[in-house]
């Protein structure tokens, strides 16, 4: 139902363009005046509302998000305790990434810019180019590889799972998390999946529906200004951004499955050989050359630098390029055209862009009781050993989580 209403937002949108000669006679007797008809407005027209996420039932899930909470904030998950899940999505970037392109376990330097965590849990795929069919799968890639190195040198899928259900069972030995795991999976053999399960299950409660889009939408016709309702017409129809971008989740590839589309990031002034290839590294589809997933806007005013590679800084930057059809390339989608949209046009879609600010932030949870457990020869894991300097402090993009207020 909900997509259902998007799609009728856009078509009315889409037919309240008429053409100028399109002119009406009014009624009656003598010569007939030329009367335009009244556009429809998509802004005046309902909107679609963020449904609840489908969920299976699970007695447990409250236990999960619990742990997973925990997990998600602890450094103690990477291969060289500097790294947590929000080092790379923190609540000053806008739960997105700090740096154009990610930055990993050991300050290494990663492939792809960080996206925003705000619903999540509503994608039909995940990473970039889809190859994670589940949120669990994508919390476990991101763990074992370079983001959190919790694999190192696991040259593997089943040496990475060995070696992560080690680090599983060592963090199940703390006190802390001992009382955590045996709340959220009772009797079982703390492995790598009940990890990854509880982390998604954790992300899976990131949402956000309290955007001025979100209080319009309900029936609160002063929470959007002029402009940004300008903005929003604009958006459903002549700018041409609900292809990628489909209301409420503002990102197609949350309402729909294969969403994925080339508009030419990262493909301008650089050799074939050398462009990240995207989805197609996932299909082995040339069709899906350079092709990537659209994430959501909501919140998007907050979370720069934007695209797959960060490559744009500014929010202004970004829609000016994206309504000016995108980098031309072999592939680019037949949906990414030149809108002719003016300067004061843009502006009102940058105001309107405005309108799905989030309001709420990710919570530093309690620090879990305990110590990191003791490797044969006595050390901490994850702290220097005896003799060795400690580990410099990270960089901008780990930055250490700020207490919640």
């Amino acid at each position: 139902m909900k997509r259902t209403l998007a799609i009728v937002l856009a078509a009315a949108a889409f037919g309240g363009c008429k053409k100028d000669s399109d002119k009406q006679a009014t009624p009656g007797s003598g010569t007939a005046t030329a009367v335009e008809p009244p556009k429809t407005r998509a802004s005046q027209q309902p909107q679609p509302q963020l449904p609840q996420l489908e969920q299976q039932p699970d007695p447990k899930r409250a236990e999960k998000v619990t742990l997973g909470h925990t997990l998600f904030f602890d450094k103690r998950l990477s291969g060289g305790g500097d790294r947590a899940c929000y080092s790379c999505h923190q609540n000053e970037d806008g739960t997105g990434g700090h740096d154009p392109i990610a930055i990993g376990s050991g300050d290494k330097k990663q492939t792809r810019h960080a996206p925003g965590l705000w619903n999540v849990g509503f994608f039909k795929a995940w990473y970039w180019d889809g190859r994670a069919d589940t949120l669990e799968k994508n919390v476990q890639g991101a763990w074992g590889a370079g983001n959190m190195g919790g694999a190192p040198g696991a040259d593997t899928p089943e040496k990475t799972v060995e070696m992560l259900d080690k680090r599983a069972a060592d963090l199940a030995k703390i006190p802390g998390y001992k009382k955590l795991f045996e709340a959220a999976f009772p009797g079982a053999e703390i492995k790598a999946e009940h990890v990854k399960s509880a982390i998604a299950e954790y992300m899976r409660t990131l949402r956000c529906d309290d955007t001025a889009y979100d209080r319009y939408a309900a029936g609160d016709k002063a929470a959007l200004t002029e402009q940004q309702q300008r903005g929003l017409d604009l958006f459903s129809g002549k700018g041409g951004c609900l292809v990628c971008h489909m209301p409420p989740y503002f990102s197609s590839a949350m309402a729909m499955d294969k969403q994925f589309y080339n508009v030419g990031i990262g493909t301008k002034d650089v050799p074939e050989d050398k462009v990240d290839i995207g989805r197609m590294k996932v299909t082995k589809d040339p069709a899906d050359w350079a092709a990537f997933k659209p994430p959501s806007l909501r919140n998007v005013r907050k979370s720069p630098p934007y695209f797959h590679d960060g490559s744009v800084a500014k929010l202004e930057d970004a829609v000016k390029l994206m309504a000016s059809g995108g980098i031309p390339n072999k592939n680019k989608h037949a949906q990414a055209a030149d809108r002719q949209l003016s300067e004061a046009e843009l502006a009102d879609l940058v105001a309107f862009l405005g309108g799905l600010d989030c309001g709420g932030k990710l919570e530093e949870p309690t620090p879990v009781e305990g110590d990191a457990p003791k490797d044969d020869k006595g050390e901490k894991k994850g702290e220097p050993k005896k003799g060795e300097p400690k580990k410099a402090e990270p960089k901008k993009g780990a930055a250490k989580a700020k207490p919640a207020k």
